[in-house]
This record gives C-alpha cells, structure tokens and sequence, in this order.
C-alpha cells in the first residue's frame, strides 16, 4: 500500500506548511514537462499529486491516517474523492503546481481564468458602464468656476423589480443545468474544464416571470438632470469625473462614472497661457514717448492701474502680479501679464504733419537707441562685406 507521507519524504507529524513545501519541491522536480519521454518521472508526479491531494486537505487526511488510502478510493478511475476521471485530484495538483511557479496569487488566477474556477452567481456582477461627454464654458466661467445643469441618457435601476428583472421573489428559480453553480464541466482529453453555463448565462439562476418594466434586464433607460460643478481654473482638455453618474452597476456593483471634457472659448482680448493671462495693450505714440497711467480690465471683471514709463518700446511688457487664474489645484494664482503695442498715427491732419515734420528736424540718434544700434550693426556688416 503506498504511503503518501513517504511518497512526499515526511513524517506523519507534517504540518500543512511543510506537506505544501514538499510538494512543491517534487512537483518542479518530477513535472512532464521536465521530464520529457520519462515514465518514471510521470508515474512519480502523479504519486505525489495524489499524495499532496489527500494530505492537503484536512478531512481526507484525518479519513487516510485511520483507515488508509482504500478507505478514499472508489467510483469511476479509482482516484481519490472520486469524480469523473480523477478531476478533484489533478485539479488540486495543477492548482497547486501553478502557485509553486507563479509565487501563489498569479498560479491561482492563471488556473482559475483557464478552468473557470470561482464562478456562480456570487461572481455576476459587474460595475455600470462609464458616460462621456463635452461640455463647453466661457472664458469668463473658466475664471470664476461655474455650474452647469445637463441632460443625460443613463441605464438606471428598475424599481418595479430593484434590478432582479423579475416580477416576484418567486419568479426566480434556480438553474436546471448547473443546479446553480453557473458552470457547467466538460472533458478535454486528459483535463476537465468548466464553463459558464449556457442555459443561465453563468448567473446560476433562471427568471420564470420577467419583470413587466423592464422585461427582465432588470435595469432601464432613464433621462436625468446632472448639475457639473465647474471649479475656477479650468482649462480646455481638462477632464472633470463625476462618480457615480454612469449607468447603474449590475448585481450590486457600483455605478460608472460620468467624465466631463472641457472647452473654454477664446476670449475677445485676453489670452492664456497656464495660469497667466496676456493683455495686449496698444498704446500711442505720445503716451508710449511722454509715458502715462493707464486702467486696464483683469480677467476678474475689475480694472486696476499701470504706469508706462516714458520711452517705452513696442514689445515691453509689464506685470502686475496674481491678477491672472487661481490654479485649478489650488496652487496660487496667475499673473496678468500686459504686452505694450505702440501704434503709428494714422490719417494726421496738416497741422498735425507740420507739427511732426518739426520734430523729426529736432529729432536726434540719441532719442532713437534701437535705430542707432540697428544702423551701427548695418555699417559693421557692409564694412565686413567690402
């Protein structure tokens, strides 16, 4: 009579860590695959599989110490547990066998996801679908944040059946095929595969009666008003998620989420550029020569005052700190930054060309530094060239 606890090389007083141990050790030593063309190695692995089988489980261990392994064996095969072809045995093996390569967790799902391990009803269930959609703001909500009260199309519990899709407690009946399970077994050769019952769907159950809301899917199309809180500092291609507000969950799984993708329209006269926004500010000849003071809009809605010095320059650009876009993480605020353009008049009257003609005739270098260096560099240039 084969000893299993020899099969394993351990004594009879092994613990459940040390028979999983010695598993291991033998199975990566004897498996097929290591072995190629090697009966011997085949015959052992199947020896300590079917010792590992008996010895891993408490109530077959306790039934082998008192009367031995015939007590186990009987039906069809002749395997341990019985069972159609040793399925119990083998599966337990090759479970086992796949943590000992995957590290325990990856063997596990790896043999679950092939074998259709830990299904049934219990497993039918499934979070709602998420919901997309655009949602365009001015310039001005971006600024100050805003809020928008939309409609949207989800999948939502029935109430007539609380999402059972059936018309009564009653008119819920178990599965005829899987007795309940949601699998049922079918053999491949040297293995037994489960798969997700046909009759049920892998739901382990049947509905006799369908709900007359909504005809047994147990969840049905409803229009909703959503109000989208818009925080100050959003920017075009932000994203906002609304938990929650997707379609409803299936079997008490939660609801999807509802993503928000924003637009900001382009401003009159502003520009942004992060959490700076840019003015471009155009500014006379006179003003930008004589300097001046100048009140100028905020992206807020208020004004506040610049000083342009005298002699300012067409591209200068002036500052005035956090009145640009609070940062939409809370990180402070922007600045707005004022771009000076300098404009030339226009459509002078005769006095106007006199008075301008005057001053060119006073007019020096001295009063024109980026002209004088501008005609220097010309001069060095056609220097080189001759």
């Amino acid at each position: 009579m084969t000893d299993y606890y020899s099969v394993l090389g351990l004594s009879r007083e092994a613990t459940q860590e040390e028979i999983k141990k010695a598993y291991r050790k033998n199975a990566i030593k004897y498996h097929p695959d290591k072995n190629p063309d090697d009966k011997k190695s085949e015959t052992k692995f199947k020896e300590i599989s079917e010792a590992y089988e008996v010895l891993s489980n408490d109530k077959k261990k306790q039934i082998y110490d008192q009367y031995g392994a015939d007590a186990l064996k009987g039906g069809a095969g002749g395997m341990p547990g019985g069972g159609s072809g040793g399925f119990s045995s083998m599966e337990e093996a090759l479970r086992t066998f796949m943590g000992a390569f995957g590290g325990g967790g990856g063997g596990e799902g790896l043999f679950d996801s092939f074998f259709g391990g830990g299904g049934g009803q219990e497993d039918h269930s499934r979070q709602g679908a998420s919901k997309k959609m655009n949602l365009t703001i001015s310039f001005e909500e971006a600024v100050k944040g805003t809020e928008h009260e939309v409609a949207i199309t989800n999948l939502v519990e029935c109430e007539g059946c609380s999402g059972s899709g059936a018309a009564s407690p009653n008119a819920i009946k178990r599965c005829s095929r899987c007795h309940g399970a949601g699998q049922v077994q079918q053999s491949r050769g040297f293995f037994t595969m489960a798969t997700a019952c046909p009759q049920c769907q892998g739901r382990g159950k049947m509905i006799t009666q369908p709900c007359a809301d909504c005809q047994g899917a147990g969840q049905l199309k409803k229009k909703q008003r959503v109000t989208i809180k818009v925080p100050a500092g959003v920017d075009t291609g932000m994203r906002l998620r609304m938990s929650g507000h997707g379609d409803a969950g299936i079997g008490g799984a939660p609801n999807g989420d509802l993503y928000v993708s924003i637009t900001v329209e382009p401003h009159s006269f502003f520009k942004r550029d992060g959490d700076d926004v840019i003015l471009e500010l155009p500014i006379s000849f006179t003003e930008a020569a004589l300097g001046c003071k100048k009140e100028v809009p905020t992206p807020t809605g208020s004004n506040c005052k610049i000083t342009i010095p005298e002699g300012v320059q067409t591209g200068k650009k002036l500052r005035v700190k956090g009145d640009g876009i609070s940062n939409v993480h809370g990180q402070g605020k922007g600045d707005l930054l004022i771009h000076l353009i300098i404009e030339t008049p226009v459509n002078l009257s005769e006095k106007q060309k006199e008075v301008m003609r005057s001053f060119a005739a006073l007019e020096g270098d001295q009063n024109s530094p980026n002209k004088r260096s501008f005609l220097d560099k010309v001069k060095g240039f056609f220097s080189f060239v001759v």
